[in-house]
């Protein structure tokens, strides 16, 4: 249950950060495109007058209306203006509509393309660290949610509630020659209403941010049950009705929440209406009487009648203006609130350092992951020098793959520190530092691109070099499938897109590995569990290639098959993120320690 008490102090809050989202939204809509904007105001601003201009002329035409019917010689032809002139200011209100209307629709795909670029933009300043934030990820979740409509819904309604001023405004100058307290009704006769809605938007903001979560967790049902990379498991383990269930569970746990409100809202938006309901006829009476009084003619009370019944539409669209400000102000927020998340600076500035014969090296190296009680890394110390090779042994989730993030600066370790060429990774430049590293991680990506651009995108910089392409996949072992297919490297992959082909685990592996050899001149090669899916024969192969393809590089591998392992010149054994045995194979074997446990174990499989 979400607590919808509210307080005064909270409710001033809220309602400044309305309007001060509305300046946001205003000014990003006026860097979207300055010409839209402007019509949009100016277009906005007649449109609140106009009503107020046709309300008047109805008046001198009733009363125009009255007067020939009393008259010897009537002059219709003065009438008959009046009629056009109306028809004039009708037309121009239907024009000044249509063109907010294509104003609104083409600012809001051209808001729609710069918020989500703001968005993806950001993305990529951000670390590795807050992608893996759960609270964080709501945030990303939140502002890419209806980035397309939100700031110009906002924009459009702080227009509309200006416009539906301006009209109250005009009407309220033309009731005051009636009697200010007209006014002073139409207004004060609105407020409880204004007063509830607010209250319950506010209600409806602590709700949406309340049910945030559980929201997600549909968003990610719906993935599971209805994406290609679920759906397998789905039917084979025959999930579908509990997960369903689930999602229906959660649906009647937020409907629940969400009728008490809606009632809630409705029984007293209705109450309250009444009010306005009673003010509108009390002043029908008044100026019903006051015109049979003589005090006023006809055509003023059928002016002054249509005035306060489009004041308190205007009142009520003033009302339904500022309740939709709430719901578009808690998008926004989440929007700014992202875009706003602090980035640690990297003042690293070196493409080189100055003694490369060093190295790679590791002093004392501790992680920890952010809320993790236990470091992933634990007082690491290790070197790889030009032309050596290194094998990480240790069960999953020993750190092994930690050790490769804190390399490639995706964390920064928490103690110690590492070192390239007698640097430290944190005076390097970080994208010079990673154009050294060619890695494939073991949950590498599967991009929905042509074949040459999933292994191009290993080297940004000769993403489209078909060349480089090919060399690669020789490299990589991936070259004899992709030339059998029919269109070789401009075949699309994944079922995604219209004519995509689909490849086994094995072949993806080697259009991973393939991207790792794209940078032909990175002197760090990280295999992370780089043959998993491929068969033996399949294995051994890439391995010979590797050692033949990075024989002047410094290599990391990670594998848990020590047919592979027992190749490199130092193994290092990690237990819970220490290194607790390090040597060759041989060196390791006569030890008789974890890494000959585990050797020997494996080796007995193959008996």
């Amino acid at each position: 249950m979400v607590d919808t008490n509210n307080s005064d102090a909270g409710f001033a809050r809220r309602a400044l950060g309305v309007f001060g989202y509305s300046r946001r939204a205003l000014s990003l809509v006026w860097l979207t495109s300055r010409p839209l904007t402007v019509a949009l105001a100016i277009l906005t601003i007649i449109g609140g007058i106009l009503p107020a201009v046709i309300a008047y002329i109805g008046q001198l035409i009733v009363d125009g209306v009255v007067a020939a019917t009393q008259a010897s010689t009537p002059d219709t032809r003065a009438i008959l203006i009046l009629v056009g002139l109306e028809a004039i200011v009708v037309i121009a209100v239907a024009a000044t509509q249509r063109g907010i209307s294509a104003s609104q629709s083409l600012l809001r795909a051209l808001l729609g393309q710069r918020v989500n670029v703001m968005i993806l933009e950001k993305a990529m300043t951000l670390e590795l660290s807050h992608f893996e934030d759960s609270e964080f990820y709501d945030k990303l979740t939140q502002a890419r949610r209806e980035a397309s409509s939100r700031p110009l819904s906002l924009v459009n309604r702080t227009f509309g509630l200006v416009q539906n001023v301006i009209s109250l405004t005009s009407y309220a100058i033309l009731l005051f020659t009636f009697s200010p307290w007209a006014v002073v009704i139409l207004v004060v006769a609105g407020l409880p209403s204004f007063f509830a809605e607010a209250k319950f938007s506010g209600d409806a903001f602590r709700l949406f941010r309340w049910r945030s979560p559980d929201t997600r967790m549909q968003i990610y049902l719906e993935t599971v049950i209805a994406r290609e990379d679920g759906v397998k498991e789905v039917k084979l383990f025959q999930l579908g009705p509990r997960l369903l269930q689930r999602y229906r569970d959660i649906f009647l746990k937020l409907f629940i929440e969400d009728r008490k409100l809606t009632i809630r809202r409705d029984i007293w938006g209705f109450l309250l209406g009444l009010l306005s309901i009673s003010a509108l006829y009390a002043a029908y009476g008044w100026i019903v009487i006051t015109t049979i009084a003589g005090a006023i003619t006809l055509g003023a009370m059928t002016m002054y009648l249509i005035l306060f019944r489009q004041g308190q539409s205007a009142v009520a669209a003033i009302l339904t203006s500022i309740s939709g400000m709430y719901e578009d102000n808690l998008y926004l927020s989440n929007l700014y609130e992202y875009l706003e998340q602090p980035v640690p600076t990297r003042l690293g500035h070196a493409a080189q350092g100055p003694h490369p014969e060093r190295g790679l090296e590791f002093e004392k190296v501790s992680f920890t992951y952010a809320g993790a009680k236990e470091k992933a890394l634990s007082n690491v110390s290790l070197q790889i020098k030009p032309g050596e090779s290194l094998a990480l042994v240790g069960e999953n989730g020993s750190g092994k793959t930690t050790l490769i993030k804190l390399l490639t600066r995706l964390y920064d370790p928490t103690a110690g520190r590492i070192l390239l060429d007698g640097l430290d990774l944190q005076e390097w430049d970080v994208e010079a530092l990673r154009q050294r590293v060619g890695v494939i991680f073991q949950d590498f990506g599967r991009y929905q691109f042509s074949v040459g651009e999933n292994i191009g995108a290993g080297d940004i910089r000769h993403i489209d070099d078909k060349d480089r392409w090919k060399a690669a996949a020789t490299t990589g072992l991936a070259a004899p499938f992709i030339e059998d297919m029919p269109d070789s490297y401009e075949t699309q992959l994944g079922r995604w897109f219209k004519g995509g082909r689909e490849l086994s685990g094995g072949q993806w592996q080697k259009v991973a590995l393939s991207r790792a050899f794209m940078r032909s001149d990175a002197d760090i090669l990280v295999l992370d569990e780089p043959t998993a899916a491929m068969d033996a024969s399949s294995e051994a192969e890439v391995f010979e290639h590797f050692r033949t393809a990075s024989s002047n590089k410094m290599t990391i591998l990670i594998s848990h098959r020590f047919s592979t392992v027992r190749a490199a010149a130092q193994i290092i054994v990690i237990h819970q993120g220490e290194i607790i045995e390090r040597g060759d194979h041989e060196s390791l074997l006569t030890k008789d320690g974890q890494y000959a446990h585990l050797f020997n174990l494996q080796a007995k499989g193959y008996k």
